[in-house]
């Protein structure tokens, strides 16, 4: 078995890490898996808050409750095979499933270091007024042993907040809650319609801290739904090698055109 690094691999993740990726392979992985939240559409084309909005409708995002549980241990069972022992987890979640990807992780033998929460800052306000506003992601980061890597001091040069004499700060009011926006502008990949090509489209900085934190230069970094390709953007930027795994061939397309953009 020979792994094709700095590879998109087309196909389902859970069939394609048991036959291309080696067990303990792994240094860093980050998913964006299906949140189980389509079914119902809703569009607001004069939207003022951060341009026009289209609720998430995708039929790779609707599942029986049974099944996405199902699927959703086949592929963290995978990662868990494929992830070395000093090797971390990162999985976007939100309050739709972040309780399923928790008991099944630590079903699976992964420990729970953080929760990570990303506050939206352009999130879409409360149009129903009928529960709290839905305004974050979370982000969950599992480790497999207990030599997992963190790499503390490169993260706080990326804290934006410094002290009163304009000294590097401590993390506490930067990573336990990140402030920032939903891809947009220039960052944001559009189709010819003018409407976001990928609907979960996850920020560069966001997998910029994931990337510093928990892998070193020349680590490889698996993203077993690759979607729009900012996993491998931000690793290939930061000297890292990486592995996507995408269903899609339209995101393919998008991923491929993005690292050839980039070069």
């Amino acid at each position: 078995m020979k792994i094709k690094v700095n590879h998109i691999y087309q196909g389902d993740c859970v069939e394609v890490i048991k036959k291309n990726i080696e067990k303990d392979s792994i240094d860093l992985i980050y998913a964006d898996p299906p949140y189980n939240v389509s079914g119902k559409s809703l569009n607001l084309v004069n939207n003022t808050t951060g341009g026009p909005f289209y609720k998430m409708n995708e039929d790779w995002d609707t599942w029986n409750y049974n099944d996405y549980v199902n699927f959703s241990k086949q592929w963290l069972s995978a990662c868990f095979n494929a992830l070395r022992e000093t090797g971390s987890v990162y999985v976007s979640c939100t309050y739709h499933n972040i309780g399923e990807i928790i008991f099944i992780s630590k079903s699976l033998g992964f420990r729970l270091n953080n929760i990570i929460t990303w506050y939206k800052t352009n999130s879409m306000p409360n149009i129903t007024k009928r529960v709290f506003t839905h305004a974050t992601e979370y982000v969950c980061w599992f480790v497999k042993g207990k030599k997992w890597k963190y790499n503390y001091e490169e993260l706080k040069i990326l804290n934006p907040d410094r002290t009163k004499d304009g000294q590097i700060k401590q993390m506490r009011d930067f990573l336990s809650i990140i402030n920032h926006p939903i891809v947009q502008g220039k960052e944001r990949i559009k189709g010819k319609d003018g409407r976001a090509s990928h609907p979960t489209q996850k920020p560069e900085k966001l997998l910029e801290i994931i990337i510093r934190a928990s892998s070193d230069k020349g680590d490889l970094v698996l993203d077993p739904f690759m979607g729009s390709g900012t996993t491998a953007i931000v690793a290939r930027r930061l000297g890292r090698k990486w592995i996507g795994i995408e269903k899609e061939a339209k995101y393919i397309k998008i991923s491929e055109a993005r690292l050839k953009k980039e070069v």
